[in-house]
Protein backbone atom coordinates (compact mmCIF):
# COMPACT_ATOMS: atom_id res chain seq x y z
CA UNK A 1 0.00 0.00 0.00
CA UNK A 2 1.27 3.60 -1.03
CA UNK A 3 1.92 5.81 1.78
CA UNK A 4 1.30 9.99 1.83
CA UNK A 5 1.88 12.21 4.11
CA UNK A 6 -0.14 15.74 4.65
CA UNK A 7 0.69 18.41 6.59
CA UNK A 8 -1.60 20.82 7.01
CA UNK A 9 -3.74 22.37 9.65
CA UNK A 10 -6.49 20.98 11.44
CA UNK A 11 -10.13 22.85 11.55
CA UNK A 12 -12.19 20.83 14.03
CA UNK A 13 -15.85 22.00 12.60
CA UNK A 14 -15.80 23.10 8.95
CA UNK A 15 -14.70 20.86 6.13
CA UNK A 16 -11.08 22.02 5.18
CA UNK A 17 -7.83 20.45 5.07
CA UNK A 18 -7.24 17.30 6.99
CA UNK A 19 -11.03 16.45 7.64
CA UNK A 20 -10.93 16.71 4.19
CA UNK A 21 -7.50 15.45 3.27
CA UNK A 22 -7.50 11.92 5.46
CA UNK A 23 -10.72 10.47 4.47
CA UNK A 24 -10.51 11.15 1.02
CA UNK A 25 -7.06 10.13 0.63
CA UNK A 26 -8.05 6.78 2.70
CA UNK A 27 -10.87 6.24 0.54
CA UNK A 28 -8.64 6.28 -2.42
CA UNK A 29 -6.91 2.90 -1.09
CA UNK A 30 -3.59 4.83 0.26
CA UNK A 31 -2.17 4.32 3.97
CA UNK A 32 -2.39 8.72 5.03
CA UNK A 33 0.17 9.87 7.80
CA UNK A 34 -1.10 13.28 9.17
CA UNK A 35 1.31 16.07 10.04
CA UNK A 36 -1.33 18.94 11.73
CA UNK A 37 0.41 22.09 11.69
CA UNK A 38 -2.42 24.04 13.86
CA UNK A 39 -5.74 23.05 15.22
CA UNK A 40 -8.48 25.41 15.15
CA UNK A 41 -11.87 25.01 16.85
CA UNK A 42 -13.68 26.34 13.21
CA UNK A 43 -12.10 26.94 10.02
CA UNK A 44 -11.37 31.33 9.53
CA UNK A 45 -14.84 31.97 8.14
CA UNK A 46 -16.04 31.51 11.55
CA UNK A 47 -15.65 34.10 13.84
CA UNK A 48 -13.75 33.90 16.97
CA UNK A 49 -12.25 30.44 16.81
CA UNK A 50 -9.75 29.07 18.41
CA UNK A 51 -6.42 28.24 17.54
CA UNK A 52 -3.35 26.34 18.76
CA UNK A 53 -0.13 27.04 17.07
CA UNK A 54 2.03 23.19 16.37
CA UNK A 55 5.01 24.64 14.51
CA UNK A 56 7.26 23.80 17.22
CA UNK A 57 6.01 19.99 17.04
CA UNK A 58 6.20 19.35 13.13
CA UNK A 59 10.05 18.77 13.54
CA UNK A 60 10.52 16.81 16.08
CA UNK A 61 7.65 14.13 14.68
CA UNK A 62 9.64 14.05 11.20
CA UNK A 63 12.93 13.40 13.09
CA UNK A 64 11.01 10.42 14.98
CA UNK A 65 9.96 8.98 11.74
CA UNK A 66 13.44 9.24 9.95
CA UNK A 67 14.42 7.20 12.71
CA UNK A 68 12.10 4.99 12.42
CA UNK A 69 13.30 4.45 8.63
CA UNK A 70 9.36 5.64 7.69
CA UNK A 71 9.06 6.05 3.91
CA UNK A 72 6.69 8.14 2.38
CA UNK A 73 5.92 7.99 -1.76
CA UNK A 74 4.21 11.09 -1.61
CA UNK A 75 4.51 14.24 0.93
CA UNK A 76 1.60 16.46 0.03
CA UNK A 77 1.48 20.01 1.54
CA UNK A 78 -1.74 22.44 2.29
CA UNK A 79 -2.47 25.21 4.13
CA UNK A 80 0.98 26.89 6.29
CA UNK A 81 -0.16 29.32 8.61
CA UNK A 82 3.19 31.07 8.70
CA UNK A 83 7.11 31.66 7.44
CA UNK A 84 8.03 29.30 10.58
CA UNK A 85 5.65 26.64 9.48
CA UNK A 86 7.18 26.93 6.08
CA UNK A 87 10.71 26.51 6.88
CA UNK A 88 9.76 23.88 9.26
CA UNK A 89 8.69 21.88 5.78
CA UNK A 90 11.78 22.58 4.25
CA UNK A 91 13.46 20.59 6.99
CA UNK A 92 10.96 17.92 7.09
CA UNK A 93 11.36 17.46 2.77
CA UNK A 94 15.43 17.19 3.97
CA UNK A 95 15.15 14.84 6.56
CA UNK A 96 12.01 12.76 4.77
CA UNK A 97 12.07 13.12 1.29
CA UNK A 98 13.22 10.01 -0.61
CA UNK A 99 14.59 9.46 -4.34
CA UNK A 100 11.28 8.63 -5.68
CA UNK A 101 9.22 10.41 -3.15
CA UNK A 102 6.68 13.12 -4.70
CA UNK A 103 6.92 16.44 -3.36
CA UNK A 104 3.12 17.92 -3.84
CA UNK A 105 2.32 21.65 -2.74
CA UNK A 106 -0.79 23.51 -2.71
CA UNK A 107 0.57 26.80 -1.85
CA UNK A 108 -2.41 28.77 0.21
CA UNK A 109 -1.61 32.18 0.20
CA UNK A 110 -4.87 33.51 -0.74
CA UNK A 111 -7.98 34.73 -3.51
CA UNK A 112 -9.19 36.75 -5.21
CA UNK A 113 -6.04 38.85 -5.99
CA UNK A 114 -5.63 39.11 -2.31
CA UNK A 115 -3.38 37.49 0.53
CA UNK A 116 -5.31 35.66 3.44
CA UNK A 117 -5.35 37.48 6.59
CA UNK A 118 -2.31 37.07 8.28
CA UNK A 119 -0.04 36.23 5.14
CA UNK A 120 2.35 38.93 3.74
CA UNK A 121 5.54 39.47 1.59
CA UNK A 122 7.64 37.40 3.54
CA UNK A 123 5.10 34.28 3.52
CA UNK A 124 5.18 34.96 -0.27
CA UNK A 125 8.98 34.36 -0.11
CA UNK A 126 9.05 31.57 1.88
CA UNK A 127 6.68 30.02 0.02
CA UNK A 128 8.05 30.37 -3.61
CA UNK A 129 10.80 28.51 -1.68
CA UNK A 130 8.80 25.81 -1.27
CA UNK A 131 7.47 26.02 -4.25
CA UNK A 132 11.07 25.50 -6.02
CA UNK A 133 11.30 22.36 -4.54
CA UNK A 134 7.87 20.37 -5.38
CA UNK A 135 7.13 18.14 -7.66
CA UNK A 136 3.66 19.27 -8.39
CA UNK A 137 2.32 22.09 -7.65
CA UNK A 138 -1.04 23.41 -8.12
CA UNK A 139 -1.10 27.73 -7.22
CA UNK A 140 -4.87 29.47 -7.85
CA UNK A 141 -4.22 32.16 -10.33
CA UNK A 142 -4.01 34.86 -6.99
CA UNK A 143 -1.27 32.52 -5.56
CA UNK A 144 0.51 32.12 -8.96
CA UNK A 145 1.01 35.98 -9.48
CA UNK A 146 2.15 36.31 -6.27
CA UNK A 147 5.01 33.57 -6.64
CA UNK A 148 5.58 35.30 -9.80
CA UNK A 149 5.67 38.74 -9.70
CA UNK A 150 2.40 38.74 -12.11
CA UNK A 151 -0.40 41.53 -12.26
CA UNK A 152 -3.59 39.76 -11.08
CA UNK A 153 -6.35 39.88 -13.70
CA UNK A 154 -9.37 38.31 -12.40
CA UNK A 155 -10.93 35.55 -14.13
CA UNK A 156 -14.28 36.89 -16.91
CA UNK A 157 -11.98 40.02 -17.10
CA UNK A 158 -10.51 41.43 -20.93
CA UNK A 159 -6.87 40.68 -19.38
CA UNK A 160 -7.51 37.03 -18.01
CA UNK A 161 -7.38 35.03 -21.95
CA UNK A 162 -5.74 32.69 -22.73
CA UNK A 163 -2.66 34.01 -23.92
CA UNK A 164 -2.56 35.34 -20.24
CA UNK A 165 -3.14 32.09 -18.57
CA UNK A 166 -0.32 30.77 -20.73
CA UNK A 167 2.53 33.38 -19.56
CA UNK A 168 1.65 32.88 -16.01
CA UNK A 169 1.63 29.03 -16.40
CA UNK A 170 5.34 29.77 -18.42
CA UNK A 171 6.14 31.54 -15.45
CA UNK A 172 4.95 29.06 -12.83
CA UNK A 173 6.74 26.44 -14.91
CA UNK A 174 10.01 28.44 -14.40
CA UNK A 175 10.21 27.51 -10.71
CA UNK A 176 11.30 24.13 -11.47
CA UNK A 177 8.43 21.56 -11.21
CA UNK A 178 7.99 18.98 -13.16
CA UNK A 179 4.42 19.73 -13.31
CA UNK A 180 2.65 22.93 -13.03
CA UNK A 181 -1.16 23.22 -12.56
CA UNK A 182 -2.94 26.64 -12.63
CA UNK A 183 -6.29 26.40 -10.99
CA UNK A 184 -9.50 28.40 -11.46
CA UNK A 185 -8.94 28.76 -15.01
CA UNK A 186 -11.92 29.87 -17.41
CA UNK A 187 -11.24 29.13 -21.02
CA UNK A 188 -14.73 28.62 -21.86
CA UNK A 189 -18.01 30.55 -21.34
CA UNK A 190 -19.68 28.74 -18.26
CA UNK A 191 -17.01 26.71 -17.75
CA UNK A 192 -14.01 26.69 -15.11
CA UNK A 193 -11.10 24.30 -14.35
CA UNK A 194 -7.64 24.19 -15.23
CA UNK A 195 -4.30 24.62 -17.19
CA UNK A 196 -1.14 22.55 -16.51
CA UNK A 197 2.12 21.50 -17.94
CA UNK A 198 3.86 18.42 -17.27
CA UNK A 199 5.92 16.92 -20.42
CA UNK A 200 2.86 18.63 -22.08
CA UNK A 201 0.42 21.14 -22.01
CA UNK A 202 -3.20 19.79 -21.14
CA UNK A 203 -6.08 22.01 -19.61
CA UNK A 204 -9.16 20.70 -18.21
CA UNK A 205 -12.94 22.51 -18.42
CA UNK A 206 -15.74 21.48 -16.71
CA UNK A 207 -19.29 22.93 -16.35
CA UNK A 208 -19.06 25.91 -13.82
CA UNK A 209 -21.44 25.35 -10.54
CA UNK A 210 -22.80 28.86 -9.64
CA UNK A 211 -21.85 28.45 -6.04
CA UNK A 212 -18.58 28.84 -3.73
CA UNK A 213 -18.03 26.45 -0.42
CA UNK A 214 -14.88 26.64 1.83
CA UNK A 215 -12.29 23.46 1.27
CA UNK A 216 -13.10 22.79 -2.26
CA UNK A 217 -9.88 23.44 -3.17
CA UNK A 218 -8.71 20.94 -0.64
CA UNK A 219 -10.75 18.45 -2.02
CA UNK A 220 -9.18 19.37 -5.56
CA UNK A 221 -5.67 18.87 -3.79
CA UNK A 222 -6.48 15.62 -1.74
CA UNK A 223 -7.74 13.89 -5.00
CA UNK A 224 -4.91 15.45 -7.32
CA UNK A 225 -2.33 13.81 -4.88
CA UNK A 226 -3.88 10.63 -4.19
CA UNK A 227 -4.35 9.81 -7.97
CA UNK A 228 -0.52 10.84 -8.62
CA UNK A 229 0.65 8.89 -5.65
CA UNK A 230 -1.68 5.51 -7.18
CA UNK A 231 0.18 5.99 -10.29
CA UNK A 232 -1.92 8.28 -12.56
CA UNK A 233 -0.25 10.33 -15.43
CA UNK A 234 -0.86 14.00 -14.55
CA UNK A 235 -3.43 14.65 -17.43
CA UNK A 236 -5.38 11.64 -16.09
CA UNK A 237 -5.11 12.67 -12.32
CA UNK A 238 -6.07 16.28 -12.53
CA UNK A 239 -9.31 15.44 -14.44
CA UNK A 240 -10.40 12.96 -12.04
CA UNK A 241 -9.94 15.43 -9.51
CA UNK A 242 -11.65 18.13 -11.59
CA UNK A 243 -14.10 16.04 -12.18
CA UNK A 244 -15.03 14.63 -8.58
CA UNK A 245 -14.74 18.36 -7.46
CA UNK A 246 -17.41 19.40 -10.07
CA UNK A 247 -19.52 16.44 -9.01
CA UNK A 248 -19.79 17.36 -5.26
CA UNK A 249 -20.04 20.76 -5.43
CA UNK A 250 -23.59 20.13 -7.20
CA UNK A 251 -24.53 17.37 -4.55
CA UNK A 252 -23.43 20.23 -1.96
CA UNK A 253 -25.44 22.76 -3.41
CA UNK A 254 -28.32 20.15 -4.54
CA UNK A 255 -28.58 19.16 -0.30
CA UNK A 256 -29.13 22.84 0.88
CA UNK A 257 -27.46 23.84 4.70
CA UNK A 258 -25.12 26.47 5.84
CA UNK A 259 -22.37 27.06 3.28
CA UNK A 260 -19.68 27.70 5.68
CA UNK A 261 -20.12 24.10 6.87
CA UNK A 262 -17.71 23.49 3.24
CA UNK A 263 -17.91 20.84 1.00
CA UNK A 264 -20.25 18.04 1.55
CA UNK A 265 -17.97 15.49 0.05
CA UNK A 266 -18.69 12.36 2.44
CA UNK A 267 -22.15 11.34 0.22
CA UNK A 268 -19.53 11.34 -2.78
CA UNK A 269 -17.05 9.35 -1.89
CA UNK A 270 -18.40 5.96 -3.59
CA UNK A 271 -18.13 7.75 -6.70
CA UNK A 272 -14.40 8.65 -6.11
CA UNK A 273 -13.70 4.75 -5.25
CA UNK A 274 -15.42 3.55 -8.44
CA UNK A 275 -13.44 6.86 -10.31
CA UNK A 276 -9.70 5.30 -9.10
CA UNK A 277 -11.11 1.38 -9.63
CA UNK A 278 -11.92 1.76 -13.10
CA UNK A 279 -8.62 3.88 -13.76
CA UNK A 280 -6.68 1.51 -11.94
CA UNK A 281 -7.80 -1.33 -14.27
Amino acid sequence: MKRILTIQDISCFGRCSTTIALPVLSAMGLETVVLPTAVLSTHTMFSGCTFRDLTGDLLPAARHWALLGVHFDTIYTGYLGSAEAVDAVLEILRLLRAEDTLVFIDPVMGDGGRLYTGFDETNVRRCAALCREADVFVPNITEACLLTGTAYAAPGSAQADRAYYSGLLDALHALGARTSVLTGVSLEDGKTGILGRSDHDFSVQTERVEASYHGTGDLFSSVSAGALTLGLAPEEAFRMACAFTAETIRATLAAGGDPRTGIAFEGCLPDLIRRVREALR
